[in-house]
């Protein structure tokens, strides 16, 4: 079948225009009009059909549109009661007139919206010589650098080339193309010029070239942010970089070194342009990878104690197979350790000749020698990480083989064997930082005795001991083994002992002592014990093991037990799926070191947290994760489908992992027959509550699958996203990176209160103060410890007040300028500016710094329009001024509560049961002290953060409007007091800081 053309310049896009077709016209009476729109022939207007006005009055000039707006952002969108089923992608606005009146449409796909805002970008800004277009894509830069390729290859200078020299040039280009498709799109254009020849012109090749290679949808983004060009310039890609892909301090010589790296032809790398190719390749590269560079690395403070991490742990680690048949294999060790895992398992028993062994005891067939393992353990314990190794013993040895082991690590870890004792005086686990290259033996030990040679320990058998425990004869009493005085002595701080409830255990066990739990034990403890279990694991170390049920060897969900703040959960790394995607992705972060710190309201000694919090997690602020999905890359046929072709029909679930507010699941509508470039184009937003525990997971699935319907997916922690355009490298289904095969996606976050409105509008519309959520304090009936409470409820009200009403402004006047809530500020002074300008060219406004912030005053009479969008930029500056200069002595009042509840922290107990508080009130009432203790260090840590917000806003919106041309005097002496201006600001804030400290 022939191939759809796709759109590759202005010129196809003006060609789709004036053949026309049918567009949703959108009434502010909620009303909407189905009409044929077309643009004429001479480019000057706009025309739609039917209309009940004459032919001559049912158009729009071209030279009277001011601005193309793509999505639902003017006041018909907003006001309209049907909008909510109006796609997001599919809706643009014309605004033209002196007042700025919109023209609100609605296209039947997102790739018709883009090919009419970018063909009428592109009329409008070359209004002034519309036609010069029309001499074709002969002498724009790709052409020409075409051109030279295509010489290059042509020995012979004929100015053709035989197709298979053709085939094999483009392929050199572009490897990703199938060669049978590169032949069927030159038989297509040899049969539309009626040619019996198969030998390749120039003309041809440029023109498969272009079809073949153009993706649209990049196409479209570059139209955009190149102001409707056909390459990007060094300031184009600053812009594009600082406003849409988050990158700080970004310079015109960093951008011009990204052009020469990137940009194909000579001639772009020498005048310093990005063409669609090389802009297509920059996109693909590393450098707009999704996952955040910096935790590609060692990222966070390692000096927490162990019990304070989540820990990369595997199970049954000399199995590569199920544990019901599978045979020990040591490449399980290989694996699992190149992977970063920090917790690894050595099931010891009695072997011939005095040597100890690893087998599985349902295949005894296959069995491995200790010392071999031990070995291996030594040589790639710290290839990947090195922070601690955790060797989980099950030791069901006789004490003799028992001496040969310790004699055999002693030889082969060496100093690296860690054995201090603990010491009685602390009281928390050592840091992994002061732990660095040393192995940990978890296991039994002895009592201290050192008289006592041997002696009897309850065996560390779980799989035995879940059995055992499912007979009908189980008496309750645990199998007891020998253990040795050497083989004890190497335990130190992961000593193996029971739990037996939380509130024994958190008076009476040491630090140096873990629990390990079932699966189906932790999951019942989860479910009944939440807030218990959290802040057990404050202190000691959790490890949960899979149910002895799963013979297949397939895993149970991280995420139920990472919630409750367990460390080392147990995953068959042999069995790929969901899960252990999750583990994978999740272990990613923080330089895929092993060990990730849980968030602060897990750790806080005086803190409340629950796993099963169904909604707003305390001091934590709730983020709106804004995702669009708008094509895919060189999808494979799902590798267990039966024979149905090489075709698919794709489409992309994003599932949302983490606590169980947060947990959540949407899909794309499927793209039909389409594995090379589908294009998606659809918008999601998921609320957030708790960011540092949630995860996103990108699922591929072919909709018309026989078998198996698995692409690829990409598992990836929402600390770790990187905001703007974004390529996803989707992973196959045992975990491998597929070459070539992406997800284009782009990615932003907002503060879900001042999110303004995205496809779910119920999530982040702004809110009013009479409907405004504040966190409540609750009341712990102890009169003392409430009344000091009470003093904060004020100064929280007045937290949440200012940092609502900033956000509410910085909507306000995006939604004026008609940008989406996850427009940064500087596309928001770029667009604003170009609105404050004279019918000739001059600014209608000046920056003037008033106590150093940046305010806009009018250079005489102005219209209406201005006056609205310069009062939504005035209330801005004084919401953010409010909040900078007061921030301090609201924050100062909530610390001052804190402490002061804080010094009533270790006499709770004491005050209670002299209030007759006893049993579950008196659990209810500390869970009360945590719960406000929590809210307070939460808000005051906000507070701050939205102040150093404003702060930056305020520098951001200043240095906008001096490069937007909005001073009076862009002489050096104003740069330089403007420049003051901003170093005032930060002196200030760093001034009163040092003064609070």
């Amino acid at each position: 079948m022939p191939s759809e053309k796709k759109i590759s310049s202005a010129s196809d896009c003006i060609s789709f225009m004036q053949a026309g077709c049918e567009l949703k016209k959108v009434r502010p009476n909620s009303r909407i009009y189905n009409r044929f729109f077309t643009l004429d022939t001479d480019l000057q207007a706009l025309r739609w059909e039917p209309s009940k006005k004459d032919l001559e009055k049912a158009k729009l000039d071209i030279s009277a549109i001011k601005e193309i707006r793509l999505g639902k952002n003017t006041e018909t969108f907003r006001n309209n009661g049907l909008a909510d089923q109006i796609c997001e992608d599919c809706a643009f606005s014309i605004l033209h007139g002196e007042n700025y009146e919109s023209l609100d449409l609605v296209a039947n796909s997102a790739d018709v919206a883009n090919i009419w805002v970018s063909g009428l970008r592109y009329l409008v800004s070359r209004s002034k010589q519309p036609l010069d277009f029309m001499e074709g894509n002969q002498n724009t830069p790709r052409f020409m650098w075409l051109k030279t390729v295509f010489e290059a290859a042509d020995i012979d200078g004929n100015g053709i080339m035989l197709e298979d020299t053709s085939v094999e040039l483009i392929k050199q280009l572009n490897p990703t193309l199938k060669e049978s498709k590169i032949r069927l799109k030159f038989k297509e254009i040899q049969k539309s010029k009626e040619k019996l020849t198969t030998r390749v012109t120039e003309e041809e090749f440029c023109e498969a070239f272009c079809e073949l290679c153009t993706r649209p949808e990049v196409y479209f983004l570059l139209v955009q942010i190149s102001k409707n060009k056909e390459y990007l310039d060094a300031n184009d890609l600053m812009l594009f970089l600082e406003a849409e892909q988050g990158v700080t301090h970004i310079t015109e010589d960093m951008c011009l070194d990204i052009i020469r790296r990137y940009e194909l032809s000579e001639e772009g790398r020498q005048k310093g342009f990005l063409a669609i190719d090389g802009f297509t390749q920059y996109l693909l590269s590393l450098e707009c990878d999704i996952f955040d560079p910096e935790q590609k690395k060692v990222a966070q403070d390692m000096t927490q104690p162990l019990s304070h991490y989540y820990i990369n742990a595997s199970h049954n680690t000399y199995l590569i197979e199920d544990q019901f048949r599978g045979p020990a294999d040591i490449n399980g060790y290989v694996r699992a350790l190149k992977m970063g895992c920090r917790s690894i398992e050595l099931d010891v028993s009695d072997g011939s000749d005095n040597e100890p062994i690893l087998c599985n005891r349902n295949n005894v067939t296959t069995h491995l020698s200790f010392r071999s393992v031990i070995e291996v353990i030594n040589k790639f314990a710290f290839v990947a990480s090195e922070y601690p190794l955790i060797l989980c013993l099950g030791n069901h040895c006789s004490l003799p083989q028992q001496k040969i082991m310790v004699q055999q690590m002693k030889m082969i870890f060496g100093d690296k064997l860690y054995t201090e004792a603990p010491l009685p005086s602390e009281t928390y686990l050592p840091s992994p930082e002061k732990l660095k290259r040393m192995i940990i033996v978890k296991g039994k030990k002895l009592p201290s005795d050192p008289d006592v040679l041997e002696g009897e320990v309850t065996d560390e058998d779980e799989e035995a001991e879940m059995s055992r425990r499912l007979s009908v004869d189980y008496n309750g009493e645990q199998k007891q083994i020998l253990l040795c005085r050497e083989l004890s002595d190497l335990v130190s701080i992961c000593k193996s002992v029971q739990c037996r409830d939380f509130e024994l255990s958190m008076k009476s066990q040491n630090y140096w002592e873990m629990c390990s739990f079932s699966e189906t034990e932790a999951s019942r403890i989860a479910n009944e014990y939440p807030e218990d279990f959290v802040n057990y694991n404050k202190k000691f170390l959790s490890r949960i093991y899979p149910s002895a049920m799963r013979i297949d060897s397939s895993n149970l969900n991280p995420q139920d037990f990472w919630n409750c703040g367990c460390q080392i959960v147990a995953m068959n790394f042999q069995t790929p799926g969901p899960m252990m995607d999750l583990h994978t992705g999740w272990f990613l972060q923080n330089g895929g070191c092993g060990y990730v710190l849980r968030p602060s309201i897990m750790r806080d000694e005086v803190s409340y947290f629950s796993a099963n919090t169904k909604g707003i997690v305390p001091g934590v602020s709730p983020l709106a994760l804004h995702i669009k999905i708008i094509s895919g890359q060189n999808f494979p046929k799902p590798k267990g489908a039966c024979a149905k072709g090489d075709v698919i029909d794709p489409y992309v679930c994003i599932e949302i992992h983490g606590i169980p507010a947060d947990c959540s699941e949407q899909r794309t509508k499927t793209v039909q027959q389409n594995s090379d470039n589908p294009i998606f184009d659809e918008t999601f937003e998921f609320q957030v509550n708790l960011p540092e525990l949630a995860m996103i997971r990108f699922v591929v699935l072919d909709d018309d699958y026989i078998g198996d319907e698995f692409i690829g997916q990409y598992t990836i922690p929402f600390e770790c996203l990187q905001p703007g355009y974004r390529h996803v490298p989707l992973r196959s289904f045992v975990g491998d990176i597929m070459e070539h095969v992406t997800l284009f996606v782009h990615i932003a976050i907002t503060n879900r209160s001042g999110g303004g409105k995205a496809q779910k509008r119920s999530l982040s519309v702004r809110m009013g103060k009479k409907v405004r959520e504040y966190t409540m304090l609750r009341n712990i009936g102890l009169k003392t410890i409430d009344d000091i409470f009470k003093i904060a409820v004020h100064p929280l009200r007045e937290a949440i007040d200012m940092r609502e009403n900033m956000q509410n402004a910085i909507v306000s006047i995006k939604e004026l300028c008609g940008l989406p809530p996850i427009a940064s500020l500087k596309q928001c002074l770029l667009t604003l500016s170009s609105r404050l300008i004279t019918s000739d060219n001059t600014p209608s406004v000046s920056l003037v710094m008033k106590d150093n912030f940046p305010y806009l005053e009018p250079l005489g009479a102005i219209p209406d329009v201005q006056k609205k969008m310069l009062a939504a930029y005035d209330l801005m500056i004084q919401e953010s001024r409010f909040l900078i200069e007061m921030a301090d002595t609201v924050q100062e009042k909530i610390v001052q509560c804190q402490k002061a509840g804080m010094e009533f922290h270790e006499e709770l107990h004491n005050l209670g049961a002299k209030e007759g508080l006893k049993g579950r009130k008196l659990n209810k009432a500390t869970e009360s002290f945590a719960w406000n203790i929590t809210v307070l260090k939460g808000q005051g840590d906000l507070l701050k953060n939205a102040k150093n917000e404003a702060v930056e806003n305020m520098k951001q919106v200043q240095l906008a409007c001096l490069s937007c041309g909005l001073s009076k005097a862009p002489s050096s002496g104003a740069e330089a007091k403007s420049k003051r201006s901003l170093e005032a600001i930060e002196e200030k804030e760093s001034g009163e800081e040092n003064g609070r400290l």
